[in-house]
């Protein structure tokens, strides 16, 4: 073959690519932020496969030496459905199926389904009638997640422009913390209803931002950040116009109804098992979950014990628990997000400061998910402006990061149970 030859198909791969760019370049905002999140999709999808064919064929030849377990994996026979509905996943499909205990466990690591809010379950039971449990729980997941793409890609746009929004949402569909929307998790859900209310605040639409951010309230305990960042819009609105004015006061509706879904689920509680805050003490008893300002100083104690006190660590091999490790890597990921979010403040509107710094708080102050990628992108704004602050190799180097750290965490969030997402 000669030289020529050999450069074609080379030369003819770099048009194909540049083909492909321009394609995206000349799409909307929408349909960029779709494509992108389609390609993560795909992406997720060949990790699933491809960590489950590792597993049996690790399996089958630890069997032969009569093994089960590798370094604290199961070498069980693993499936998509075994690894999209790892974790977490398993007890929204049995809250859906069962819904809630009638009354709380006073045992620490009982594990029931009342530390779950209601709203992703119901849906899940919804549909299920016609995909079954697990194939309504991930399809809700992921399509609620592209929604959430979608409407955070509109959300990016609007604050920093259209070429860093296009940096941003790229950034975003590629960073590891966006795994849960391909498993049946409750994070699509959450982010397509707080991201949707904030594009309702900032067009003053307040009969629809408190509604979804209701609904949201119904989702995750994370989301009653959502009644501040109402809150402080009603008050902006207020501060603008005057109380005397009627179509100001209106906006008040949208920090009244935005707990709607946290109360109604309250009340449903109270005549379920006796007490409204169920739900608060199955997750602090029976999850074992807490609040407290030294959880990140812990976390960084413990790891540093696991490094020179073998065993300590429960999630990992070497007894070091890889879930210490990312939430301190998440701990400084957070604070540098928020630090580029504070150069560029004068984009960001008050209602998402109030949102991310909420969620951030909870992050940091929980005893039991510190930040991770997961409660990164809860805190989505946090993931968001590193995309648009950075250009250039500097954004190329973070991006190649996010892909790298995306195929190597999530082989084992999908199959073992050292490191949750």
């Amino acid at each position: 073959m000669t030289t020529l030859q050999q450069a074609q198909p080379a030369q003819a791969r770099r048009w194909n690519l540049e083909a492909v760019r321009a394609g995206l370049r000349d799409t909307s905002p929408a349909r960029y932020a779709l494509y992108l999140y389609l390609a993560s999709r795909v992406l997720y999808l060949v990790i699933a496969a491809v960590s489950m064919g590792v597993v049996d064929i690790v399996g089958a030849h630890t069997a032969l030496a009569g093994a089960h377990n590798w370094e604290g994996i199961t070498l069980a026979h693993s499936t998509l459905g075994t690894e999209m509905s790892n974790w977490d996943g398993k007890w929204y499909l049995l809250t859906s199926e069962n819904w809630y205990y009638h009354h709380v466990i006073r045992e620490a690591g009982s594990y029931t389904t009342l530390g779950f809010m209601p709203l992703y379950p119901m849906m899940i039971w919804l549909l299920a009638h016609a995909l079954g449990n697990f194939g309504a729980g991930l399809l809700i997941s992921m399509v609620s997640g592209g929604i959430a793409t979608v409407l955070i890609g509109q959300l990016a746009q609007e604050w920093w422009g259209e070429q860093a929004g296009r940096r941003a949402i790229a950034f975003w569909c590629f960073f590891p913390g966006t795994i849960v929307f391909s498993m049946v998790y409750s994070e699509g859900v959450t982010l397509a209803l707080i991201s949707g209310a904030l594009l309702l605040l900032q067009r003053k639409r307040w009969l629809w931002a408190g509604v979804c951010a209701g609904f949201a309230t119904a989702v995750a305990p994370a989301a009653l950040a959502a009644v501040p960042m109402c809150g402080i819009a009603a008050l902006m609105e207020i501060h603008r116009r005057g109380w005397r004015d009627r179509a100001a006061r209106r906006s008040l509706i949208a920090p009244i109804l935005a707990p709607a879904g946290a109360i109604g689920f309250a009340i449903f509680l109270w005549r379920w098992t006796g007490s409204p805050l169920a739900d608060y003490t199955a997750q602090r008893i029976e999850w074992s979950e807490s609040t407290t300002l030294l959880a990140v100083p812990k976390v960084a104690i413990q790891f540093v014990h696991q490094l020179f006190i073998s065993g300590v660590g429960t999630h990992g091999p070497g007894g070091v628990d890889l879930n210490d490790a990312l939430a301190l890597a998440g701990t400084a990921f957070l604070l540098w997000g928020l630090k580029l979010l504070w150069d560029h403040r004068s984009r960001v509107p008050l209602t998402a400061w109030v949102w991310t710094l909420c969620v951030s708080v909870l992050a940091l102050t929980s005893a039991k998910t510190p930040p991770n990628p997961r409660l990164l992108i809860v805190s989505f704004p946090i993931v968001l402006v590193v995309g648009a602050a950075l250009r250039g190799r500097a954004y190329n180097r973070a991006l190649r990061w996010a892909l790298f750290a995306t195929v190597v965490l999530s082989p084992i969030t999908y199959i073992g149970m050292w490191l949750r997402p």
